[in-house]
């Protein structure tokens, strides 16, 4: 049976930070008996967060693992009655009508299970199924959201959690804050052979490429920050555009726009020497070598840029061991 959120997927699929299965039910925000109760209720789950930071059991299961989409590690998830204090982010319910909310903690909470561990959403996204990998991603964006803005940009007061965590109000002027998304264009560029073009930054690990990436400026499209991107750390001419999907990455707060731009100038390809140490182009089979041989370490699976990576590779393409 087909899935029914694989319907609101574009060509790049169900991206590891984008699934999830819950109904985040906004119109309850505001309504403080109704989150009580959820609360008081022994159903729902709290997840603890801690710094982007939460346990985990990893799992172990020979027959689920078969599945490509089976769950490698689930949350701890914990009663409210066993939840620390703190603020309560009320992050949805699921087909079940299970309720959820996350709590942030200056530390994560002792387990007599000795197999939890601390993981980071980096860590673990891809190993959660979509309930727990929704759950997370979520979490971890609004836990940085409210560590990070704790006194009114206008006044300088301290603010307070409101709408069930995605509202932070100041007592002393009452203006409201709502959670930042940074806009960020990332983008497979294929030139007339289709061949790919990656990238290089110098911080990275020496044989570290990935897509071309860059945050959208303020009143900017996304297709002339596109343009601009590429412009600025490749010297190339964007001459076409295509929107492909969409992934959040709460690290710290931004939300990822994957295209496919296409160049006509592949040998004007030059790196700009700042955010890119070096640039090339590569044909799939030169790529798929390069992997093989270790001279090129592509992205990891959690990203928006491996799958765009994947999507220029195409379905029939043999993927290099260890891909």
């Amino acid at each position: 049976m087909a899935d029914p959120r694989d319907e609101l997927t574009g060509p790049l699929g169900r991206l590891a930070l984008g699934r999830s299965a819950v109904d985040r039910q906004s119109e309850l925000r505001l309504d403080e008996p109704a989150l009580a109760a959820a609360w008081s209720n022994p159903d729902s789950r709290v997840l603890v967060v801690s710094e982007g930071r939460a346990l985990v059991l990893d799992e172990v299961d020979p027959v689920a693992t078969d599945s490509p989409d089976a769950a490698l590690a689930r949350l701890v998830l914990l009663p409210s009655l066993d939840a620390p204090e703190g603020e309560r982010f009320f992050l949805g319910r699921d087909e079940q009508g299970r309720a959820y909310f996350a709590v942030p903690a200056e530390t994560l909470p002792g387990r007599q299970d000795a197999e939890a561990r601390s993981a980071s959403l980096r860590e673990v996204g891809m190993l959660l199924s979509d309930l727990d990998a929704g759950l997370l991603t979520h979490a971890v964006a609004l836990e940085y959201w409210h560590r990070s803005h704790r006194f009114c940009p206008r006044c300088g007061h301290p603010m307070q959690s409101a709408s069930a965590g995605h509202v932070r109000r100041c007592a002393q002027c009452g203006t409201e804050h709502y959670p930042r998304t940074d806009p960020a264009v990332i983008m497979a560029v294929t030139d007339p052979e289709d061949r790919l073009l990656l990238g290089r930054q110098a911080a990275w690990d020496a044989n570290r490429y990935s897509v071309l990436a860059g945050f959208v400026e303020p009143g900017e499209s996304l297709e002339s920050a596109v343009a601009r991107e590429v412009a600025e750390e490749a010297g190339l001419t964007v001459t076409g555009v295509e929107y492909l999907g969409s992934q959040p990455w709460p690290f710290p707060c931004s939300l990822m726009l994957g295209f496919r731009a296409r160049v006509d100038d592949p040998e004007r390809i030059r790196a700009d020497g700042d955010e890119l140490q070096e640039v090339r182009w590569f044909s799939r089979a030169e790529l798929s070598a390069a992997i093989e041989a270790g001279e090129v370490i592509p992205a990891g699976r959690i990203s928006i840029a491996r799958k765009l990576i994947e999507n220029w590779f195409g379905e029939d393409w043999n993927h290099p061991a260890g891909w």
